[in-house]
């Protein structure tokens, strides 16, 4: 059991948790009311990097959900947090949308389909054979090859669609050549999260959907993890996994009422 009084901060997935599509899920206004009437710090943390900060803020206010954009922190901002640390003016071919784009040209990162230092994969319309050829044979050429996170797939209303590591599949089987991947599992993703909250991993609490992105990314920074089961994972799922999340609740309203009965 989580008390979750007595937690500063809560670091929690988007799709699957808040919601499906363009649905909201069930508990979600309850919950972002109490992170609120608690003062809860609270980020939002997504492996989809084709939104801005911005554009998340304006999808959940359309479903009635009203936060404010520094909630927000997106595999395409790890990315660029770490090619700016890597490799500063860098450039970059990059297949995704304008989260990642913006994100890219934010860091100081350049454009360039001809020679470039990095090729960055993301999810996103623009992803064609055309694309992924060049992207393919500028790896060949030498490009190091960056997946802004390593799902495999996602939620949608009517099923799951391929994520970034199944899209970058295609070039590590063509060339031979390994993605790194920013987003979550990453620790790097995680600890940027607590910082920005300034809450130590104790004082934290990790929810998500996945058992392969966030109750492993929690569990190996230390925090406390709640699987929802509103999303991908299922409770015949969870007994595939060598490791176990904290609680499993049906979805993040029970947070909210289990708090509330905690006092």
């Amino acid at each position: 059991m989580i008390d979750f009084n007595r937690k500063k901060g809560f670091i929690c997935d988007m799709d699957g948790v808040l919601y499906h599509g363009n649905r909201v899920l069930p508990g979600a206004v309850e919950f972002i009311d109490w992170l609120h009437r608690e003062n809860k710090e609270y980020l939002f943390l997504t492996n989809n990097s084709g939104y801005t900060p911005k554009e998340l803020r304006q999808k959940l206010a359309r479903m009635g959900l009203e936060v404010s954009e520094e909630h927000f922190y997106t595999s395409a901002l790890a990315t660029a947090a770490f090619l700016k640390e890597q490799a500063p003016g860098c450039s970059v071919y990059a297949i995704g949308e304008a989260g990642l784009l913006n994100a890219l040209y934010d860091a100081g990162i350049t454009m360039n389909d001809v020679n470039p230092d990095y090729v960055i994969m993301g999810e996103g319309k623009s992803y064609s054979l055309d694309t992924l050829t060049r992207a393919t044979n500028l790896v060949r050429k030498g490009a190091k090859l960056i997946g802004a996170n390593s799902d495999i797939s996602g939620p949608i209303e009517d099923g799951i669609a391929p994520a970034c590591r199944a899209l970058v599949a295609p070039i590590e089987l063509a060339t031979g050549k390994q993605a790194y991947f920013c987003g979550k599992p990453n620790p790097l993703m995680m600890r940027t999260g607590l910082n920005i909250l300034g809450c130590h991993s104790g004082e934290a609490v990790m929810v998500g959907d996945r058992m392969d992105t966030d109750v492993i990314s929690g569990m190996e920074c230390g925090m406390s993890t709640v699987l929802v089961l509103s999303g991908v994972s299922t409770r015949e799922t969870i007994g595939t996994f060598a490791y176990r999340p904290t609680m499993v609740l049906d979805g993040v309203g029970d947070i909210a009422r289990l708090a509330d009965s905690q006092k």
